[in-house]
């Protein structure tokens, strides 16, 4: 594979690189979705992650990525959470972070696993082949033109999302192994709208836009261009910078335990949703750990109003019912709200 365009070269989205890096501290914060024009960066984005995220430990041997650290089922696959491996194979060796594309024309077998045909009429076995969940375990799985995904993929998505857990009962075979990772979407609004269903499970929504400024497209055409005359050497250019990300993920993750949400903040939180009128409570809740993850990256110990107001659009916006009386995009909506409760 080629190398992937340096992260820290990107310009300008700085909504959408934010909100990327903060899923890459906490994933529990349930994904990423960038909507926004075409030929604005959203695919070389996200990536780029792959070259900016630290390496992963897990169990030698495994297809499914499992965290040598993890408990027993569902956090294990079934071998790891035997013992049916031998001592030797059950140690830790680092690997990339997975991020694996999801396209469009993909066959549910393709996603979730099926009978490996290959050992099945070779030596009359019955095996699973992992699919595309297996392999996103632990890791980022984006899906390109995520509005136009087919019905019956959404609900696999949705099944999976809920239980961190890929179950798969066909051909004889039943099988199950955990699937956790980052759901990162893109798409053109243009194109048609995600089903609510879907929408409700990314804990973040993005927007990028073609940029207006002369010298910013200036920049972004320079740059790639650079990239595609000599990716070594433009990559090599930027590694400094992209370490320095990295080490930045690395350190937000250490401190995200110890960031203190305090009892003001959660009251905030609860008081913007509930004048935005969010139906449940995942508003409150991935408002606040998103932003006890801004925290962390810039090394504050405290969640303060600061942090809920920057990061109230990205996690509110998509949330919001129309409103027939208010013909003000969502945006507007949470920003005319944060500056009606934080003061202007």
């Amino acid at each position: 594979m080629g190398l992937a365009y340096p992260y820290a070269a990107i310009v300008g989205q700085d909504e959408m690189k934010h909100a990327l890096l903060i899923a890459a501290v906490d994933p529990s914060i349930g994904g990423v979705l960038v909507f926004g024009d075409r030929g604005t960066g959203k695919s070389t984005a996200v990536r780029s992650l792959a070259s900016l995220l630290p390496p992963m430990a897990v169990i030698a041997g495994c297809r499914y990525n499992c965290d040598p650290a993890a408990p027993a089922m569902p956090s294990l696959c079934e071998l790891c959470a035997s013992g049916g491996k031998e001592k030797a194979a059950k140690k830790k060796v680092k690997a990339p972070v997975p991020v694996v594309d999801l396209p469009l024309g993909a066959t549910e077998d393709r996603v979730v696993g099926a009978l490996d045909l290959e050992r099945a009429l070779a030596q009359g076995v019955k095996a699973f082949e992992p699919g595309l969940l297996a392999r996103a375990h632990r890791g980022f799985l984006y899906i390109d033109e995520v509005n136009l995904l087919e019905d019956h993929l959404v609900d696999v998505l949705l099944d999976v999302a809920a239980s961190g857990e890929n179950v798969v009962e066909r051909e004889g075979l039943s099988v199950r192994h955990p699937a956790r990772f980052v759901l990162v979407g893109s798409g053109n609004p243009e194109e048609g709208e995600l089903r609510p269903q879907l929408l409700d499970r990314f804990g973040l929504s993005v927007e990028v836009k073609t940029p207006t400024d002369i010298a910013a497209r200036v920049e972004v055409v320079r740059r790639r261009d650079a990239f595609e005359h000599d990716p070594e050497g433009f990559t090599e250019k930027w590694q400094k910078e992209n370490a320095r990300l990295r080490r930045k993920i690395v350190t937000g993750r250490e401190r995200l335990k110890t960031v203190e949400v305090p009892e003001a903040a959660l009251e905030r939180a609860a008081q913007l949703c509930i004048k935005l009128g969010t139906d449940g409570l995942r508003g409150e809740l991935t408002l606040m750990r998103t932003a006890r993850a801004l925290a962390a990256l810039e090394g504050d110990p405290v969640v303060t109003d600061d942090h809920l107001r920057r990061i109230a659009p990205s996690a509110l916006r998509h949330r919001l019912r129309r409103n027939p009386l208010d013909d003000a995009g969502s945006t507007t909506r949470v920003e005319r709200a944060v500056a009606e409760l934080f003061g202007a």
